[in-house]
């Protein structure tokens, strides 16, 4: 564990600022056009950026609370007279509007970059950084705008009370930093999981292992994400058919995957150029290599559970079967993600604040650039300690920045 007086050394505001530095807020503001029309505006578009980060640090506060835990900051860039009085809630959600998710989520899209290192514990596989990708969904407030906007679970009787949102994101599994995210609803055209990480695929980056459960293998989106030149370690569906094209002495075996639109024959063509070590038209197949074993009564009913995984890394002395298995079940850190920000930040059970869909999106990206930069305050205490960044407490680390927070030199002007 990272001393504590360490720590407390390292956590101010300021410190998650230089994750979020103040001149790409500047920057993001300007090209959304969002520039403040008054110079002596006591809530300008820069202060409102930080302000929607403090929401997400005080969930259970509200508007006035947290501005009123700020206004030391404030005065100390210079943006805040202690003469004034405090901004009303009404003022606090006009600036808000005005500011829009826009920048927030360009913002998010510019900053949140992996940010293990070398010599982090538990980031990498040999050459590749170990990546996550799943999601969570949030409930929102129940307006009609945002139940148009993002529809409701179920239906009927068992319609959830509130909208719910969805978000997809890809985490970096050594840290738990969510570096790219997609927002969406939970009905309606592509309201799922696979839609929205679809636009997520084409933003990999070579380099990284990107690390999937069952649900998300379809073979144009294999494909697409394969493309980048990430490398992909899939779970698959005990189903989903995996021609043997030969052993491999770690317990792997090698196998094709083809176009589900091609059958029969020409399926069986494919197969057989593949056992012969053809090339094949990557537009119908794609080798992969299968690693499968069985975890024991994982359901409590005596019976084992086939993991069935695929991926594109096929040379076994590389990556041998063993160390992905391993691997795999790093997907679980992106779970540890999605709960810090719900069950930590957020608190369980809370609904959102925002009343309208474009303050949704604007409140969660607060909340991923929140995270992001707590996340990233770990792995660097962490990686110094030379201590796995799981033993680093989030909870208490998200203690210590609501206690400084008040520090005046919580964030650099």
């Amino acid at each position: 564990m990272v001393a504590g007086a360490r720590l407390t050394d390292l956590v101010s505001l300021g410190v998650l600022a230089s994750s979020v530095p103040r001149d790409v807020v500047d920057e993001v503001i300007v090209a959304a056009g969002r520039q403040a029309k008054r110079s002596d505006g006591k809530l300008p578009p820069h202060v409102m950026v930080y302000f929607v980060m403090a929401m997400a640090l005080f969930a259970s506060e509200d508007y006035e609370e947290v501005a009123a835990r700020l206004t030391d900051t404030l005065a100390a860039w210079g943006c805040w007279d202690q003469q004034w009085s405090l901004p009303t809630s009404g003022g606090i959600t006009q600036a808000r509007q005005r500011l829009g998710a826009e920048p927030l989520a360009e913002l998010f899209a510019r900053v949140a970059v992996p940010v293990a290192g070398e010599l982090t514990r538990g980031a990498f596989l040999g050459p590749w950084r170990l990546m996550a990708i799943d999601g969570f969904e949030w409930d929102a407030p129940d307006t009609k705008a945002n139940g148009a906007e993002f529809g409701y679970g179920g239906s009927g009787e068992s319609r959830s009370a509130f909208p719910k949102v969805r978000v997809v994101s890809v985490s970096e599994c050594g840290s738990h930093a969510m570096v790219d995210a997609e927002i969406g609803g939970v009905t309606g055209k592509g309201s799922g999981e696979q839609t929205l990480a679809r636009r997520l695929y084409r933003r990999l980056q070579p380099g990284w292992l990107l690390i999937a459960d069952r649900n998300f293998y379809t073979w144009q989106d294999w494909c697409t994400a394969a493309d980048t030149g990430a490398e992909l370690l899939w779970r698959v569906k005990s189903n989903t058919r995996l021609p043997v094209l030969g052993s491999l002495y770690d317990g792997s075996y090698r196998s094709v995957l083809i176009e589900a639109k091609i059958r029969g024959r020409a399926r069986q063509a494919l197969i057989d150029a593949a056992a012969r070590g053809e090339d094949l038209p990557p537009d119908q197949a794609r080798i992969v290599r299968v690693v499968e074993y069985t975890v024991p009564d994982r359901d409590g009913n005596g019976k084992g559970e086939l993991i069935r995984l695929i991926t594109t890394i096929t040379d076994p002395t590389a990556a041998p079967a063993a160390a992905l298995a391993e691997s795999y079940h790093h997907r679980w850190e992106h779970e540890t993600a999605n709960g810090q920000i719900k069950t930590v930040l957020r608190g369980p059970g809370r609904v959102l604040r925002s009343k309208s869909p474009d303050m949704v999106r604007q409140e969660l990206y607060g909340y991923l650039l929140t995270h992001y930069a707590i996340s990233a305050l770990i792995c660097r205490a962490a990686t110094e300690a030379d201590i796995d960044p799981d033993r680093v407490k989030f909870t208490r680390t998200v203690r210590i920045v609501r206690r400084r927070i008040a520090d005046p030199a919580a964030f650099s002007p």
